[in-house]
């Protein structure tokens, strides 16, 4: 079996975003992130429920095998027993997220996706994201409006963390004292210059060598190449 590509890195960091989480709802936000998710619940994670997006249950294969109502939805959204992976436009050193507007939000320079549900989300269930792109753009010092919210803003929210960031280049974590953002694992052929040009605040290294992103398992790249993503669409978002 050929050599994993960088795609295949940034699915397996996303998977292990909902490793140990147990029986919560998965809800990934994007190609890869999707895969992820879907592999999670293939290998370490099969207590993880997948929806359709809608109001059914689903299996790795997109079958159904469950209804999930509207009202049992929100229980779980607002009781922590869910774990989204969302996208960021733009995200700061303590995990605030803006997908709304860039510029003054009275009169944006650009006009995003809007607030959504972030705040829900962030607040009330576990919160990780995904960028694709990672570059100065999106990794701000300061967002330009709070969608889903990060540390400095989370008031002791029972339910809010936010477990890691993925990009293209590395996987990033909140474990440090004040919670700002962490460098956890670079992802192969990537260098810590790299991610510092790419990165507009200071990130904290960890007290030892910064780590490689963990190779996917045989298994795992069997997985992803031949059930989960055979059409291999991962190379969309993070190319070979």
């Amino acid at each position: 079996m050929t050599e994993a590509t960088r795609a295949e890195y940034c699915v397996i960091a996303c998977a292990e975003a909902w490793r140990g989480n147990g029986e919560v709802l998965a809800s990934p936000m994007g190609l890869i992130p999707s895969i992820g998710a879907r592999l999670a619940r293939l290998t370490f994670s099969p207590d993880l429920l997948l929806t359709d997006g809608e109001a059914t249950l689903v299996r790795p294969d997109g079958t159904a095998e469950g209804w999930l109502p509207y009202r049992q939805h929100l229980a779980l959204v607002t009781g922590g027993r869910r774990h989204v992976m969302m996208g960021a436009s733009q995200i700061d050193r303590y995990g605030n997220q803006n997908i709304s507007c860039i510029g003054d939000w009275a009169k944006p320079k650009r006009q995003l996706l809007g607030v959504r549900g972030a705040p829900v989300n962030s607040l009330n269930n576990p919160t990780s994201y995904w960028v694709p792109r990672h570059s100065r753009r999106v990794f701000v010092e300061q967002v330009d409006m709070v969608c889903g919210v990060g540390y400095d803003h989370a008031g002791g929210a029972r339910y809010h963390r936010i477990p890691r960031v993925v990009s293209d280049l590395g996987v990033f974590d909140f474990g440090t004292p004040d919670h700002s953002m962490r460098l956890v694992s670079l992802h192969p052929g990537v260098t810590l210059d790299q991610v510092r040009e790419a990165t507009s605040f200071e990130l904290v290294l960890p007290d030892d060598d910064v780590s490689r992103t963990r190779p996917p398992t045989a298994e795992e790249l069997r997985l992803i190449r031949e059930v989960v993503d055979p059409e291999n669409t991962r190379v969309k978002e993070v190319g070979a």
